[in-house]
């Protein structure tokens, strides 16, 4: 029987800071950045698993350190045996009370299992020889209710009632799956949004994003308030007055500050108002919804673990759920939020604006589309134009749509001269930095 060999770390990172991509109101110089591990077998020609954890640069290697602190829980142990029961496999990590001190179920270590439970995912995926949306997909509910923890979850959903919204997804999976083959997941664009782009940047490109096809984009805002009001004011003029716009805070605003500040931006009829103030601050978000509508609320990116979204939902908090890969635990975590979401009719429109991250939500949505919800409307998956080339399963969006991944994985595998070239500090993009 084959054996987990090793844990393989590196520290990778891109300096997207030299053109401003990425930049927004509170992260203005980001360098993107993965934390990234590959998990091996020892089997000659045998599938690897490749996982990571997003950051936007400096604490890169305090993530990479998380992740190979793990090592010992993996490396020897029989491959069969823990990817059949990735259920118990994450209770294991979440669960351990030593590292669960370091929490819990939050921060650098929560963010560390993530990457080493997705790498097994996208090991069991390729094992499979599908996609990881499909693998999901055709898991009963059952299955796919023993992969959730429950744990904190029961005043806002049961596993009864988990079963109960999955089983009544089941007519018509076969039908979705052929849908979004044929046709894809709708997509929005951050492209034409980042803050540090001069003005003539930011219309060629809503222009661009028009002429792509898609029919929603997004802003960041939050630094100046004048400078807010111009650039959506540009936007409006490229895209019209009904075009979906959606800003984007990234945590900068107190509550009363969030509540002003939109107001002001009100005549542009934001689509929605993403992390307006800490994501956190469960009672604070709570307080800006109330304080802005008919604008909606969106968060997620940073929010910690499921109970934290739980809260969300309970208090009518957010109008938009919007899921990270790679913050709380991993697939199994995300399965767990995606039901909530289900649960309280919420919809998720993933987090993508960073390296790997479309490659990765998009199969959290074609699952969701498949097996829990069992609907597009209203859904659109973040898409940001950077870095997808160093990724053997890039993200594709044609016509505004994401195509849907067909290679078996989690499409997290970057290409080894990726994996070389951008090593920090040593790699040859880096060396002549210093």
């Amino acid at each position: 029987m084959p054996h987990f060999v090793s844990l393989d770390t590196y520290d990778v990172r891109f300096p997207t800071s030299l053109e401003l991509d990425g930049s927004d109101a509170m992260n203005p110089d980001p360098d993107y950045s993965a934390a990234y591990v590959v998990l091996r077998t020892g089997v000659p020609d045998a599938p690897e698993g490749h996982g990571f954890a997003f950051t936007i640069g400096r604490g890169n290697d305090v993530q990479t350190a998380a992740i190979a602190a793990l090592r010992p829980y993996l490396v020897g142990r029989d491959v069969d045996a823990v990817l059949g029961d990735l259920g118990g496999f994450w209770r294991e990590l979440v669960h351990d009370s030593q590292l669960r001190w370091l929490g819990p179920e939050k921060g650098v270590m929560h963010m560390a299992i993530s990457a080493v439970v997705n790498a097994l995912w996208d090991l069991k995926a390729k094992r499979a020889g599908l996609p990881l949306w499909q693998l999901l997909a055709q898991l009963s509910p059952e299955e796919l209710v023993d992969l959730v923890d429950f744990r904190y979850l029961t005043d806002a959903l049961t596993p009864a009632e988990a079963l109960e919204i999955m089983r009544a997804a089941e007519k018509g999976r076969a039908e979705r799956i052929e849908t979004l083959l044929a046709r894809g997941y709708p997509a929005y664009t951050t492209t034409p949004g980042w803050l540090g782009y001069d003005d003539a940047k930011l219309r060629r490109l809503c222009q661009e994003a028009l002429d792509a096809g898609f029919t929603q984009i997004k802003l960041k805002v939050g630094a100046d308030l004048a400078d807010d009001i111009r650039r959506l004011r540009i936007a409006r003029e490229v895209c019209g007055p009904d075009f979906p716009i959606a800003v984007d805070a990234n945590q900068r605003w107190d509550v009363s500050e969030a509540i002003e500040w939109v107001s002001a931006l009100a005549e542009f009829n934001p689509w929605w108002v993403e992390e307006p103030t800490s994501p956190d601050d469960v009672v604070g978000h709570a307080a800006i919804a109330r304080g802005i509508a008919p604008i909606p609320v969106a968060t997620g990116e940073h929010v910690q673990n499921r109970v934290v979204f739980k809260q969300l939902l309970q208090l009518d908090a957010l109008s938009y759920l919007q899921l990270d890969a790679t913050r709380v635990a991993g697939v199994n975590e995300n399965i767990a939020i995606l039901l909530l979401a289900a649960k309280f009719g919420v919809p998720v429109c993933p987090h993508a604006g960073g390296v790997g991250l479309c490659e990765l939500v998009r199969h959290f949505s074609m699952f969701d589309y498949v097996a829990v919800s069992g609907t597009m409307d209203n859904r659109v998956i973040e898409f940001a134009d950077h870095l997808h080339e160093h990724f053997i399963d890039p993200a594709v969006v044609r016509d505004g749509r994401y195509v849907a991944p067909v290679l078996p994985g989690f499409s997290a595998t970057m290409r080894p001269e990726t994996l070389s070239d951008y090593a920090y500090p040593d790699g040859p993009i880096w060396s002549g930095r210093q």
